[in-house]
Order: structure tokens, then C-alpha cells, then sequence
């Protein structure tokens, strides 16, 4: 059982916006979701960290649903421009650096963790799954949120948290389940 004062103890350190303690069984997957990656994003079919290679909806809900528990949590970062997607990407760094720090908090309290973050992963500028191979950093890979059909706007309403600051911010999600 996660130690809720050392959690917030260590929590406090980082600039994390807010977090909840999710039960893993109420998280929902989506088919919706997985028909949007297919039919929008760009990253579908050429990373391991996107579906078709995450698995089938069915998998990625089994996966999710073998934890017990998940902290889902936001961080905050100003731009200058909203429309200015590449700047608003640059931000996504410090989100994700937090999301590891999270998992190591956990994996170190003797938890077995797997994390769902912002995005589709970008750690090679030429994914090991367009040449048939393993992941080379499978330990740093994440998949997003939306690749396991995880609708994040979900999860913000149920549990009263913020999705919008408006201005020129943006909140960035993560899940770590753990177990």
C-alpha cells in the first residue's frame, strides 16, 4: 500500500500541478480513441510507444487493469504562442522528466510501475519499430495516454481536476500504474 505522507513528502519537490490516487479498475479504455490514432496521428504505425504496436484495445486494457493503482498528475508549462506547436512540444521534456521521477519514487517504495504519458515517445529521431526491431530504450519509452485508449479529459472531470488554465498555459497528463 502506497505511504501517502512519504508521497507527498517527495511530491512536494517537483512542480506537479495536481495528482490523484486512481483505483485501476475504474480506468476506462475507449474505442473512440484508438479510431482517432489511426485516422489522425501521424505516429500511428511507426513507433513502439503507438498502437498497432502497443497491442489490440483489449490488451492495453488488460495490462492497465493488472494494477491496482495508478497516480494520474499534471504539470504546468507557459508558451507564447498556443498555435506554435513545436514550442509547445519543447515543453514536454520537463513533464516527462517528472513522469520518470514518479516512477522511480514508486519502483523504489518496492512497487512494480508502468507509466502512460503526454504524446507519442521521441527518444530516436528513427524508431527501432519501422526496421522490425526491439525498442532501444525500453526502460525510457512511455506510451501515451491515448495509445491504450485512456481518454485523459475523463479522468480530469471524474476526479475534479483542472483541464484548462486558459492563457497561453498548457497541463500535461500522466498515469503511473502500479502494483
Amino acid at each position: 500500500m502506497l505511504d501517502t505522507n512519504r508521497f507527498e513528502e517527495f511530491i512536494s519537490q517537483y512542480p506537479i500541478y495536481e495528482y490523484r490516487v486512481l483505483d485501476a479498475a475504474e480506468i476506462q479504455v475507449r474505442e473512440r480513441v484508438r479510431t482517432i490514432c489511426k485516422q489522425e496521428c501521424e505516429r500511428y504505425g511507426t513507433t513502439w510507444a503507438c498502437p498497432p504496436a502497443v497491442g489490440t484495445l483489449e490488451e492495453c486494457a488488460a495490462r492497465i487493469h493488472s494494477y491496482k493503482s495508478g497516480i494520474f498528475f499534471s504539470s504546468v508549462a507557459e508558451v507564447s504562442d498556443l498555435m506554435n506547436m513545436e514550442e509547445m512540444l519543447s515543453t514536454r521534456d520537463a513533464h516527462e522528466e517528472l513522469t520518470c521521477e514518479v516512477a522511480k519514487f514508486l519502483q523504489g517504495e518496492g512497487f512494480e510501475t508502468f507509466t502512460l504519458s503526454t504524446e507519442s515517445c521521441d527518444l530516436c529521431e528513427h524508431c527501432a519499430y519501422l526496421d522490425g526491431k526491439p525498442c532501444r530504450f525500453p526502460e525510457r519509452m512511455h506510451p501515451c495516454l491515448e495509445s491504450h485508449g485512456v481518454v485523459a479529459n475523463e479522468l480530469v472531470e471524474k476526479h475534479s481536476m483542472e483541464y484548462n488554465l486558459g492563457g497561453n498555459t498548457i497541463l500535461w497528463f500522466s498515469l503511473v500504474l502500479f502494483r
